[in-house]
Parts: structure tokens; sequence; C-alpha cells
């Protein structure tokens, strides 16, 4: 009982500090378009040691994953490790007050766990229930929190304030973490590794494009994450982004520093 109860006094002592980050504004507005870096020299450390991680591990890992794991396997992998976080997309919709998301999830966890080979394939899409990828990063954007200052994080690479107390705090919300007769320890953790990996290995020539070719790696990445995360939140809560980068080339993976010579 002890084993389930401190989890829980965890996870709830975390959601506190969220609703507290939730309810915080920063002094400086924001605009559409804003880039806050404050950061950046500490941000382009850690951007250079993440390129490291990656070309010395991750990109040959990956590389030779996807050519020896068959295709098939390596979208199965993939499956599974989104319906691992199934659950965890069930509990933010609910704390984001959305009972249709939340529903959503869980009938993907269902039938997907069931007649999906315990996640290895995704009927559930077939049936006409899409995947629909939330995090505790988007719950405090709900909740009327603000992006802050943009952020690397090392080894998951471009964020912002907001989303890395999410990135935190989605650790402890999947109730797959507390189960008793879970199979293997850090389940979860494991399956997104397998899942990055193939990921990283299947798009290899964009990810190499942006980290290996632009003039500018550590500017590209960060123009491409705030325009998806923007563009993915937009028209949800209080900040509403159409496009945020109007100015820059309709290719993301363009050079944007290519403009001006």
């Amino acid at each position: 009982m002890t084993s389930v109860i401190q989890p829980l006094r965890a996870t709830f002592a975390i959601l506190l500090l969220g609703l507290a980050a939730a309810c915080t504004q920063p002094d400086r507005p924001q605009g559409p378009g804003d880039v806050f870096d404050p950061y950046e020299g500490m941000n382009r450390g850690i951007h250079s040691f993440n390129v490291g991680v990656d070309k010395v591990f991750f990109r040959p890992a990956s590389k030779g994953y996807v050519s020896i794991v068959p295709a098939p396997m390596v979208t199965s992998f993939s499956y599974f490790a989104d319906n691992i976080s199934e659950p965890s997309n069930m509990v933010n919709a609910i704390l984001q007050g959305d009972g249709r998301r939340a529903g959503t999830a869980l009938a993907r966890f269902l039938m997907n766990s069931t007649i999906g080979f315990g996640g290895l394939a995704d009927p559930a899409t077939e049936f006409g229930i899409p995947a629909d990828h939330t995090d505790f990063g988007e719950t405090l954007h709900v909740w009327g929190a603000r992006e802050g200052a943009y952020i690397e994080l090392p080894f998951f690479g471009p964020s912002n304030e907001r989303d890395a107390a999410g990135t935190l705090v989605d650790f402890f919300t999947n109730p797959i973490s507390y189960w008793n007769n879970n199979p293997a320890d850090n389940i979860g953790v494991y399956a997104e590794i397998v899942q990055q990996m193939g990921n990283r290995g299947r798009y290899s020539d964009t990810v190499d494009s942006i980290l290996y070719e632009s003039e500018d790696s550590y500017a590209q990445s960060r123009v491409i994450y705030l325009q998806n995360r923007r563009f993915e939140l937009a028209g949800q809560g209080q900040e509403t982004y159409s496009d945020p980068y109007d100015d820059f080339p309709a290719d993301p993976y363009e050079d944007p520093y290519a403009l001006s010579e």
C-alpha cells in the first residue's frame, strides 16, 4: 500500500507546483512571433552537447536500428510506444477538462491493447479513433501558463520553460508506472527510446540537414521547434498562433539566414 501512496503523493505535489506555474505570468509580454531566449549562451552549450551525443551515439545507433529491423517491426514498436502513452494522454485530457479527448485516449488504449496485440498494431485508427497526443506542457497551456523562455534540454532537445516542467510531470502522470503487475520497470521509458530511434533513423536525412548542414543548427532547431509547438497549440487556451514566423521561408527546413545573404 505504501508503494502506491508515496508515488501518488509525489504526483500530487508536482501537480500543485504545475498549477502554481500555470498561475504565474512572465514580466515580459510575448507576441506571436517573439523569440525569448535569455539563456542563449547556456542553450548553445547544451545544443553542442546534444549534437555530439547524436553524432557519436544516437545517429549511428538509429541508422543501424532501421537498417537491421524490418520496417513493419519498427512501425509496430512505434505503435506500442504510442499505446503506452495513452493513459498519460487520458490523465492530461482530464486535467484539461476535455472529456471527449479523455474518452478517445481510453478507447484507443483498450482497443489497441486487446485486438491490437498489446499495442503492436493500431486498429483504433482504422475504426475511426485517430491518435490525439497531449502532454502536461499542453495542460499548463490550457491552465493559462505562458511558454516562458526558450531552453534546450540535455538529451531531450528544444523546449521552453513551460514544456520543460511538463516533461518532468509526464514521468509521473502515467498510471502504468504504478501498476503492480507492470511487466517491466520503466517500460514507458524504454518504449519511448525505441520509438525515437525509429523516428531518427527514418527521418535521418531531414534531421541531418538541420543539425549538420545548416549555417546555424541551434537557430534552425529553435525556430522549427517554436513554430511547430505554437501551431500545435493554436486555438487552445489564451494563446493563439496562426503563423508565428511569417517572415521565414515557406519550407521550415530552409536555412533562415540564407535570406540575408
